[in-house]
């Protein structure tokens, strides 16, 4: 031991060249004042947040009353309240910004009408300052901020006095026995004296939120009454059949979120149990539902569930929506499933409960289907309320479904946009102001253009992914809600970096509920290209990668730019064709998974490709003829979109001109109100259908997913025979010059005859439609995309 040394100690102490020398006062000065300053930094800036944590988390708050409670929870930090709760409390802007917008459509018909606020449990007044910014607080009579706890009330005061708000006023109440000062002073009578209530992260607080509830339902007006809420929650992983109709897309929590979420609130009061969140959206009808996840902290850990939720009076006026849901629909009041083969008899149903003397109103939305024999005046209706369709405040569009197994099949749109080509789909239509047709939705392009040439009475949109009818359901409600730049920016150009607010702000009202969920949680789809979205935008982005690698992006660029056809055929040659018909592009396409998720091509219809040549044919006779009798810059907007990713004002469908737009958006959407957009089967949709009711009927390719000889065509077909009126006729589009199923329409009492054919490389209507319309009246054709043929049955 006596050859070791023992550490020198003091070498630590020695000062470092160019450091502040610790063992001298004016050095140890240096060294504190910066981590003093630190200090004073960090305890200013992160006060509030600890005032938060101690209050939230560390201070008991014992068993006193409500009021007790409230006060002793939120003395301390009520300072520090609206910063602290930024980023915890998710969707009180987006509340507030689709409240605006409701209540505009709302009160668009009575705008004279008194309009008061009510916002219960709305503490500090942010919400009501937040407003602001949405829907001027001036335009209100009076604006009632309704809370339990003083210490957050002073603050509200304080903030209302700095912007001179006189018609805002300050109530210290119970939120279950609120009481307005108008209705005293001013000998208002209380029932359906307020339009317009808000809940802010209050439902979750308040215990006896039945009577809140209840009390909130009598003094809403029951026209043009709103109600708002947002607020966490937890739900099962079931949804029941009511939610499924009023668009409950990600509402389910797991196991673990659910019981976690619940204890931990518990402890300061705050109830996410599922009773609240049930009984409100059974009290009031459902306009709009949203559930996120808030991700503040560790997203990809903590995911608080919070939803945002608008609602109406069940006594609200639902007439046409009732009759656009029974007659239009073919449905019945609370039944949106397939119809049943035997209808319920008289004795199957429930009779309303019969409650005598309780003073109860009798309720005027009893189902059609309610058989009751005398019965009194005093009853109450425990039926839950109708899918969010019925209680929409503009178009009634989108038909409600409930959501099966299958939708879930589409996690997104197949097609952003439409293959077949509608002018020459009018050119053999005849489609007049008094036809009826149904039509397959894909990307909605053709169905607005009927709209826009013929403006039919009634075209019945259908389609088995949602996701589509989201899509037409959009363009519907941009083009009713936005000015032409906007809607040219988001389905022209592809992409619209305000999207999100418009969708709030402007479009939300007149979308149904599970499309704006959809388009919420995919809001992102309008940042970049929404043509490289949905399952056809892999093909396009396919493409992109492949014209990268090969160098000729500036030649696609150059071809969607020529200005004649001989320009544009030697670039073609030249440049594209060698990549696009490399033999390596060729195979990839020719697969069947391509074929389907990028495609849209079905097993079925890629055997029948096979089966009259080869994929390399088939493509080289698709491809051919385009670029030398179909000007991409002017024309042919289908290959321009696929080469450049988005349209061009030159070189777009007809909906996206000027004068299409304002065909449709003219005399408040007229023109558009004939569309019923229907999420099913075609053949369910044609059971609702009453008889002879269609006189144009479009299936596209759809019968060329099915195997040859299936029943269900020859159900599909007798359904067609029967809904069709004498003389009206059936188009479809086949990958096969002579379908099997031509023979099942023959069979069926229909007239089948070919409106084209493609032989080879000839263009579909240079062969057939050639002696019909000269080579100048053929407008740019879209049945080379993978079409051999057109038929047309006519019913006898």
């Amino acid at each position: 031991m006596s050859g070791l040394k023992m550490p020198d100690f003091q070498r630590f102490l020695r000062p470092i060249h160019g450091f502040p020398d610790a063992t001298t006062f004016p050095g140890l000065l240096t060294l504190l004042l910066p981590c003093i300053a630190l200090a004073v930094l960090l305890s200013t800036a992160f006060r509030p947040h600890m005032k938060f944590i101690w209050h939230c988390f560390f201070r008991p708050l014992g068993q006193d009353n409500q009021k007790a409670n409230l006060d002793k929870f939120y003395r301390g930090q009520a300072e520090v309240y609206d910063t602290t709760r930024s980023v915890l409390l998710r969707g009180r802007y987006t509340m507030l910004s689709m409240s605006a917008a409701h209540l505009h459509e709302l009160r668009a018909a009575s705008p004279q009408k008194r309009l008061v606020w009510i916002d219960i449990g709305g503490g500090t007044g942010y919400n009501i300052e937040l407003m602001d910014k949405h829907f001027p607080i001036s335009s209100f009579d009076a604006v009632y901020l309704i809370d339990l706890c003083d210490s957050l009330l002073d603050v509200a005061r304080r903030r209302f006095a700095k912007k001179g708000w006189k018609n805002v006023h300050v109530l210290c109440q119970d939120a279950s026995e609120f009481t307005l000062p108008e209705w005293s002073e001013l000998g208002i009578d209380p029932k359906g004296s307020v339009s317009f209530v808000t809940m802010s992260y209050s439902l979750s607080m308040i215990p006896s939120y039945y009577t809140v509830l209840d009390r909130v339902e009598h003094v809403l007006s029951s026209q043009d009454g709103l109600l708002g809420v947002v607020d966490f929650y937890t739900a099962g992983k079931q949804g029941s059949l009511h939610e499924k109709t009023i668009g409950g897309l990600s509402k389910e929590c797991g196991w673990l979120s659910r019981w976690f979420w619940q204890i931990w609130f518990d402890f300061d009061h705050v109830h996410l149990g599922p009773a609240r969140r049930s009984y409100l959206e059974y009290k009031f009808g459902t306009v709009k539902s949203y559930n996120g996840r808030n991700k503040f902290f560790l997203p990809f850990i903590v995911r608080i569930p919070y939803y945002i939720w608008l609602g109406r009076p069940r006594s609200c006026d639902i007439t046409r929506f009732c009759h656009a849901f029974e007659v239009d629909g073919g449905n019945t009041i609370g039944n949106c499933s397939p119809s049943a083969a035997v209808k319920a008899q008289e004795t199957d149903v429930v009779p309303p409960l019969d409650i005598s003397d309780s003073g109860a109103e009798a309720v005027k939305e009893v189902p059609p289907t309610t058989s009751v024999v005398a019965v009194k005046a005093n009853v109450i209706n425990i039926t839950p309320p109708l899918s969010s369709f019925h209680y929409q405040v503009k178009k009634p569009w989108r038909l409600p479904y409930y959501e099966q197994p299958v939708h879930k099949e589409f996690r997104t749109f197949i097609y952003s946009f439409t293959w077949e080509d509608p002018f020459e789909d009018m050119k053999v239509l005849d489609l007049t102001s008094d036809d009826s047709m149904l039509v397959i939705t894909s990307a909605g392009d053709n169905a607005l253009h009927y709209a826009i040439a013929a403006n039919p009475k009634r075209i019945h949109c259908v389609d088995m992914n949602p996701c589509q009818g989201h899509l037409l359901e959009l363009k519907l409600a941009a083009i009713q809600s936005l000015p032409y730049s906007d809607f040219f920016q988001m389905f022209g150009q592809g992409s619209h970096p305000g999207f999100r607010t418009l969708l709030d702000s402007r479009i939300s009202p007149h979308i149904s509920s599970s499309a704006y969920q959809f388009w919420r949680f995919n809001d992102e789809a309008f940042s970049s290209s929404f043509y490289m979205h949905g399952y056809s935008g892999l093909a396009l982005r396919l493409a992109k990668i492949i014209f990268t690698l090969a160098g000729v992006t500036k030649d696609v660029e150059a071809l969607c730019d020529c200005d004649t056809l001989e320009e544009q055929s030697r670039i073609w040659r030249e440049k594209l064709r060698p990549v696009l018909l490399n033999p390596v592009v060729v195979a990839f396409l020719r697969s069947p998974m391509f074929c389907w998720n990028a495609l849209g091509v079905p097993l079925n219809q890629r055997r029948m490709i096979l089966e009259e040549g080869t994929f390399y044919d088939y493509v080289k006779n698709t491809l051919d003829p385009l670029a030398e009798r179909y000007l991409f810059k002017t024309g042919s907007y289908f290959y321009l979109l696929t080469l450049l990713g988005h349209y061009t004002p030159s070189s777009c469908p007809l909906y996206l001109t000027p004068s299409g737009f304002e065909a449709l958006k003219k005399n408040d959407g007229l023109a558009m109100d004939s569309f019923r957009l229907h999420t099913d089967s075609i053949v369910n949709v044609l059971r609702g259908l009453s008889k002879w009711s269609l006189t144009r009927t479009l299936v596209m390719d759809h019968l060329d997913w099915f195997a040859p000889g299936a029943t269900d065509v020859d159900e599909e077909v007798q359904e067609l025979h029967r809904v069709t009126a004498p003389a009206g006729l059936v188009f479809w589009r086949s990958a096969s010059k002579e379908p099997w199923y031509n023979r099942v329409f023959e069979k069926a009492g229909f007239k089948v005859t070919p409106v084209a054919i493609r032989h080879g490389s000839e263009a579909i209507d240079m062969v057939n439609m050639y002696v019909i319309l000269s080579p100048k009246n053929v407008s740019p054709d879209v049945f080379c995309h993978r079409y051999r043929s057109f038929w047309k049955a006519e019913r006898l």
